[in-house]
């Protein structure tokens, strides 16, 4: 996970990295001291290693008792995956220390929706709720669900002493990126009660009226950036790596081993044996040295590197770590398998397992759904590791588990509880049936309390009983907090609403759900060979579930044609573009029944502007071509190319790039136009 951090620091010009080690240190060191980061020549990375840090607070304040910062410096987590570029996020947070010595921080922010069900993040987050000056774009309020027992926001009316309105989101990801003045590192020396960087130190700061110090927010929108905080965000990031939305950090660019990508975004080592029989489907990486036997079937998953899985084995939506056995006939469903794990024949992972290293499940074993499974017995004192702000409780066991491994007999002191205590050690108990006849390991069980979280942060999908299990219990929450205020939708507030009486709440935003629901359906059109007028049926099925338009329908369309052709193989931007003929021409007729007139059109335009934008920048250099290519296939027509031109001629030059990339088009279109006008006069 370190490579991907420091990867991206690397590209982004940062000149020297300081990786500060407490929990894990010594694995970290080990890892880093064995690759190339510690011998590149412009790329200086310095291992700082702390026993007695237990919090982000801690560790701050042993970077500056060592003097080695001076400088604004770039904070993040080890865990960190991003793309951006942190240029221009640089130079505003320059330009407002040179104005206000005052503005110590900028924070790097996306646009994410919550789920209106879970009320968390697609990362398994909490709902964060932040209010910023719109003009300034100062931080002026921070709180996540998980703070926030009572179920209600009380915003102080402070707020509007110094700005007539604020803005406040709730449809806002912190990425966990932030450039930092010096004085952060002395803020935290100075406060010895700051140990958390968001619940102590960004909450202190926006309610000390004393310092003066301020926090700024820096908002991205075409690039990636999002932090591994539990297994739910393991698993979205990794489908984001493989769907390429990290690019260049993806699986056929980046890594150890270079993986061939395949059709519908399959990647595969050069030394891999597949039968023939056997079936892989999309979205699937599958690592150097690994076999796979006869009729087995693999799909939506990664397979690590020197795996052998058997025959008639089922693979769906799971993790598979390095080294790994899994016997014939077994079945595992959005499951993490980690290194040196044995499954015997006709073993069974239900949804949201996790495997510790080395464990062994006994021949038709069924692992139930979100058990964790360890060597070691589980601990009865929780892990001081959650002490650690960005410490996801679940990795930390999970390495602390592989240390335990490659010794078997570990002090107690080293936080394994279980064993003999009078010989201060503890071993770990081969053969035991808890996981079946011949398997090795000890299933932990989940209190009451833990039980919705671990649902909330699974790698497994949540199930329907389950949403309608936690929807249940926020309705309870509900009733008993009815004295609580009403949280209005994010936007704007004005000094006179934030007294208003208005309980009128957003209604649902099902927007991003019918595009991933019509995304699936395409999908499955295209590797199942579905006829056109089928797929038409499940459309409008859905359009009239969700209560979409016409234009909805093409705008989720043209968005699964084209992340499909990116998901093509290509090396170049020429190879891009003829894969965009390729899926269009096919797919054609079908876009084209949800484009009835010039509107639809004009929408498809917008969302191809946005894609370029948000999602796919490969696209973006190709804007005008493809665009010119739409109109030849008859899929847009002149007018409105047009229209949308003459809209755009009115939105700020920031909103104008795609504009001016089609600025040859556009006045090709014209003339065409007039010159055709020109001959129905002459003809007159």
């Amino acid at each position: 996970m370190i490579d991907y951090s420091l990867a991206w620091l690397d590209s982004a010009g940062v000149e020297e990295v300081f990786v500060f080690c407490c929990a894990h240190s010594k694995q970290v060191t080990s890892y880093l001291e064995s690759s190339q980061w510690l011998k590149q020549s412009n790329f200086a990375v310095t291992i700082i290693e702390s026993h007695n840090a237990i919090s982000a607070g801690d560790a701050l304040r042993s970077i500056y008792e060592r003097h080695v910062i001076n400088g604004d410096f770039v904070l993040i987590t080890g865990d960190t995956v991003s793309n951006i570029s942190l240029k221009q996020a640089l130079q505003e947070h320059k330009e407002r220390r040179k104005k206000d010595s005052n503005a110590i921080m900028t924070m790097i922010i996306k646009q994410s929706k919550p789920s209106p069900i879970t009320h968390q993040s697609r990362l398994g987050t909490d709902e964060l709720f932040i209010a910023t000056d719109p003009d300034t774009k100062q931080l002026l309020y921070y709180e996540d669900k998980s703070d926030n027992s009572k179920g209600s926001l009380t915003l102080d009316k402070g707020l509007f002493s110094d700005s007539s309105s604020i803005f406040l989101h709730n449809d806002m990801q912190d990425c966990y990126i932030d450039i930092c003045a010096p004085e952060v590192l002395s803020l935290f020396t100075d406060n010895f009660d700051y140990q958390h960087l968001r619940r102590h130190f960004v909450k202190g700061l926006l309610v000390d009226d004393i310092m003066g110090y301020k926090i700024f927010t820096h908002q991205i929108h075409s690039s990636y950036a999002a932090k591994v905080d539990n297994f739910r965000s393991y698993d979205t990031i990794s489908k984001d790596i493989i769907q390429r939305w990290t690019y260049p950090l993806v699986p056929d660019v980046f890594g150890n081993c270079v993986s061939k990508l395949e059709r519908q975004g399959m990647y595969r080592a050069s030394d891999v044996e597949v039968s023939r029989s056997a079936e892989i489907g999309p979205l699937t990486v599958i690592g150097n040295g690994s076999k796979i036997g006869d009729r087995s079937r693999v799909s939506n998953s990664v397979i690590g590197e020197g795996c052998s899985i058997g025959s008639t084995v089922s693979i769906e939506g799971s993790y598979i770590w390095n080294n790994v056995t899994i016997g014939d006939g077994c079945t595992l469903r959005h499951s993490i398998v980690c290194d040196g794990v044995i499954m015997k024949p006709g073993a069974v992972l239900e949804p949201g397992v996790v495997l510790s290293f080395k464990v062994v499940i006994g021949e038709q074993f069924v692992v139930p759904a979100y058990s964790k499974v360890s060597l070691f017995q589980q601990p009865t004192v929780e892990d001081s590791d959650e002490e650690l702000e960005y410490a996801d409780s679940s990795s930390a066991e999970i390495s602390r588990m592989s240390q335990a491994c490659d010794n078997p007999s570990i002090s107690q002191k080293e936080g394994f509880p279980g064993g003999d205590s009078t010989s201060g050690t503890t071993e770990i108990h081969w053969g035991t049936f808890e996981v079946g006849v011949g398997g090795a390991g000890y299933i932990w069980s989940v209190c009451e309390a833990g039980r919705e979280e671990d649902l909330r942060h699974s790698v497994a999908p949540i199930t329907a009983d389950k949403l309608a299990e936690i929807t249940l219990y926020d309705e309870d929450l509900e009733l008993s907090q009815q004295n609580g205020s009403v949280l209005l939708p994010s936007g704007e507030l004005t000094a006179t609403s934030i007294d208003s009486g208005d309980d009128n709440e957003d209604p649902k935003d099902d927007s991003v759900y019918f595009e991933k629901e019509v995304e699936a359906t395409f999908m499955r059109a295209v590797q199942e060979n579905i006829k056109e007028d089928n797929i038409i049926l499940e459309i409008n099925s859905l359009r009239l579930s969700y209560n979409m338009t016409s234009a909805d329908c093409a705008d989720a369309l043209f968005y699964s044609i084209m992340k499909l052709a990116a998901e093509m193989p290509h090396s170049s931007n020429s190879d891009l573009q003829k894969n965009v003929a390729k899926v269009v021409v096919t797919w054609q007729k079908l876009l084209k029944y949800y484009m009835p007139s010039l509107d639809e059109e004009i929408e498809v335009i917008l969302k191809f502007e946005e894609i370029c934008l948000e999602s796919v920048k490969e696209f973006s250099p190709l804007f005008s071509q493809i665009l010119h290519f739409l109109y030849t296939k008859d899929v847009i027509q002149e007018e409105a190319i047009l229209s949308w031109a003459s809209e755009k001629e009115e939105a700020d030059e920031v909103d104008k790039v795609f504009l001016k990339q089609s600025e040859s088009l556009i006045q090709w279109l014209k003339n065409a136009s007039e010159e055709e006008s020109g001959g129905d006069d002459d003809e007159e």
